[in-house]
């Protein structure tokens, strides 16, 4: 029988081959006949729900498998081995099962089977086995040689003593001390109803083999997940940079760090703008690791989410550090985020900050500066041609901190007509110049103003010029466009554009559109 602890059902198995081996010394009755059939039948019913069992363990190691090679896609194969070598000698003894009872009239008539003739004529031949003997010892050996090697090491024992054939010359002692071929022992002479059963014990056997094989593989893995040699050691402190004469507030943390730990994605943001996989970061095991620059002096946060799959489903870890880019300060660091300039009519945003200094405790002025939390700002200038922006705070050491910094205003600069979002010259037919869109835009602009045109000025060569009102051609516009000829050159101009969320501020004069009629 197989070592270790057993499970009830291995223990019912175990009891029926002892009352295989009594049977020699029984004179068999109906009522036992009977006995073992019941027996056999609750031996099937028990191997459908381990081979249902089996089934769904596989497909989930297969799910796991399809998520996380690195950790599961060895134990997968193997698995997927072991499954396929027991299902074909499963089959094998189910067969062996359906000739025993081809041509029974009631196959769960058990009383009725009680003569030896299906195995005594399959496997014996006088004192020699027959081709079915000896195919029926290959098979059974086979399977046993082969899985043991396949399963881990601590199974292995359990596996060979489940399916064991006798001492080392296939013997067993009989209970007069004679020797017998472990195959007469067992299946020559018997009942068909019990050397039926003793063949759903034996596929029984296979399903227990084949369950206790995925169950040890799967806590190997993750016995050696767990392992503290898959560990390593890293620093925490409630910030990244100290000054001289601080006390240092760190503790040392123990993180897993083995290629089953790798996350499946990132979404990371360095400051609020998003890096990007293999240029700005990579992932490898145990987590991500950072290529961006240190950047200017300053705080800098990194943000986002990394990703894991566990069980067939994705966990989010949500990722919250910062980082110190810095020297002894003396002053403030002032920078727009776009631009060494703010240009009136757009919500410029800013950055303001004090390296050292917490972004809460640090307070920026200027005219038109507006808070939108941390160190980010937006500037909405006003009238002039420049704006000085002061920021100040306290180190911890107590010194006071504070800085003056100058930036330029600009007006927006000059809008180019589009007629379908060209500009400048172009030669288009005349029903396309018929159904476009006028269109405004700024060019190579750092801002996406959002820009719309309410009306313009449309002339053809001879004709009077037509005050459109909207963004396309109206019908007086068009029926002076029917007289244009091929080759002519039509223009758009006196082009009304305005900037949708900021209607009150006035643009430069939009540039005109000159198009060349091709039909």
């Amino acid at each position: 029988m197989a070592g270790g602890k057993e499970t009830p059902r291995q223990k019912m198995i175990n009891l029926m081959y002892l009352i295989f081996i009594a049977m020699l010394a029984l004179n068999m009755s109906k009522e036992v006949l009977a006995a073992f059939g019941i027996m056999n039948e609750k031996l099937e019913t028990s191997n459908a729900q381990t081979t249902a069992s089996n089934n769904a363990f596989l497909e989930s190691l297969g799910t796991k498998a399809s998520e996380d090679a690195a950790k599961y896609e060895e134990l997968y194969k193997d698995a997927q081995t072991i499954k396929s070598m027991s299902q074909e000698y499963y089959d094998y003894l189910e067969t062996l099962k359906q000739g025993m009872t081809e041509g029974l009239e009631d196959p769960k008539d058990y009383a009725r089977m009680d003569n030896a003739d299906f195995l005594d004529q399959k496997f014996f031949q006088g004192d020699n086995l027959t081709e079915g003997g000896q195919e029926f010892m290959q098979r059974l050996t086979n399977y046993r040689d082969k899985v043991s090697n396949i399963v881990p090491t601590a199974l292995k024992q359990s596996v060979i003593d489940r399916f064991k054939t006798g001492d080392e010359n296939g013997k067993v002692e009989k209970r007069d001390g004679a020797k017998q071929d472990w195959i007469n022992y067992h299946y020559e002479g018997y009942p068909l109803v019990a050397s039926l059963a003793k063949l759903t014990a034996l596929q029984a056997d296979v399903k227990t083999t084949e369950e206790a094989a995925l169950k040890s593989m799967l806590e190997g893995e993750l016995t050696s997940q767990v392992s503290l040699k898959n560990f390593a050691t890293s620093l925490m402190a409630s910030k990244s940079a100290f000054y001289a004469g601080e006390s240092y507030d760190g503790k040392i943390v123990i993180s897993k760090t083995d290629a089953t730990s790798t996350p499946v994605k990132a979404e990371l943001t360095l400051d609020g703008r998003k890096l990007a996989e293999g240029k700005d970061y990579k992932l490898e095991a145990g987590g991500v690791k950072m290529l961006i620059g240190a950047g200017a002096a300053g705080d800098h946060e990194v943000a986002g989410n990394l990703f894991f799959m566990q069980d067939g489903e994705e966990i989010v870890v949500p990722v919250k550090n910062s980082f110190a880019t810095i020297s002894k300060p003396n002053a403030a660091l002032i920078a727009a985020d776009k631009m060494n300039v703010v240009y009136r009519g757009v919500a410029n945003p800013m950055s303001i900050s004090i390296p050292g200094i917490p972004n809460n405790k640090v307070k920026a002025s200027a005219p038109g500066l507006k808070s939108v939390g941390g160190s980010k700002y937006i500037m909405n200038p006003g009238t002039g041609r420049s704006v000085t922006i002061t920021a100040s705070g306290t180190l911890p050491d107590g010194q006071p901190i504070s800085s003056k910094s100058e930036f330029r205003i600009k007006d927006i600069p000059r809008p180019e007509g589009t007629l379908s979002k060209q500009s400048g010259s172009v030669t288009l037919p005349r029903r396309n110049v018929e159904i476009a869109t006028i269109g405004a835009e700024l060019a190579d602009f750092d801002f996406d103003l959002g820009l719309a045109v309410s009306g313009f000025k449309f002339k053809v060569p001879g004709q009077p010029t037509v005050s459109v009102n909207g963004n396309k051609l109206d019908s007086r516009a068009k029926a002076a466009l029917q007289r244009a000829k091929r080759g002519d050159v039509v223009q758009i101009f006196d082009i009304e554009a305005y900037i949708t969320n900021n209607k009150s501020y006035k643009l430069k004069k939009v540039s005109p559109v000159v198009v060349e009629i091709t039909n």
